[in-house]
């Protein structure tokens, strides 16, 4: 069966040798068995400032590989984000291009003297591909997936992505090249999926 669908991957790992690396092309090759046109957009191959230096008070032009990532952002049905958590969130870099590119007016717009927002991201789905070192049960015990929760509810939500789905991957750190060949099968079914 053939999907159709437009999808953006985001690498966000800043390490080109990283094994999100190899888990952004898995999925991508998935998809592309799936019938499905696939972009993927390496975070660490971008030229552009990842701090948001003005806040929302002063406009901060947008470098051209930034302008390219919203354009690619607006034609995707389906956004996969794939990276790792380090301190319990995702990368400075992710979080850099997030405060760069998702920005009112692209990603949402406040309403004059109103706390309801537009959410212009509406229509699109989601999937993270997070990688860690902290055990599953863990982070959801002892954490309360908190790297997830901002980047599922505070972020993608908010702008109106919706489902938003999840995908843990690890302990890597403590992994065989056997269990990572498994995850990387994982992967690559997903994206035949797109779900």
């Amino acid at each position: 069966m053939q999907s159709n669908k437009k999808i953006v991957v985001i690498d966000g790992h800043p390490d080109l040798q990283s094994y999100c690396a190899s888990l952004s092309e898995a999925y991508a090759a998935g998809a592309v068995t799936a019938g499905s046109e696939v972009r993927i957009i390496r975070l660490r191959d971008l030229q552009f400032n990842p701090i948001l230096q003005y806040g929302y008070r002063k406009r901060t032009e947008l470098e051209s590989d930034l302008l390219n990532a919203q354009e690619l952002i607006r034609w995707a049905d389906h956004l996969v984000f794939v990276y790792p958590i380090w301190w319990g969130a995702m990368p400075a870099l992710l979080k850099g291009f997030i405060d760069r590119v998702f920005l009112p007016g692209f990603g949402f717009k406040y309403r004059e003297n109103s706390i309801i927002w537009d959410k212009l991201l509406k229509g699109k789905t989601a999937r993270l591909i997070v990688t860690s070192d902290t055990p599953s049960f863990y982070n959801r015990i002892v954490y309360g997936r908190a790297g997830y929760n901002i980047m599922k509810k505070n972020i993608l939500q908010f702008c109106g992505i919706s489902p938003v789905r999840i995908t843990e991957i690890g302990p890597v750190k403590s992994s065989v090249p056997e269990q990572r060949d498994k995850w990387l099968a994982r992967v690559k079914k997903l994206g035949t999926r797109l779900g």
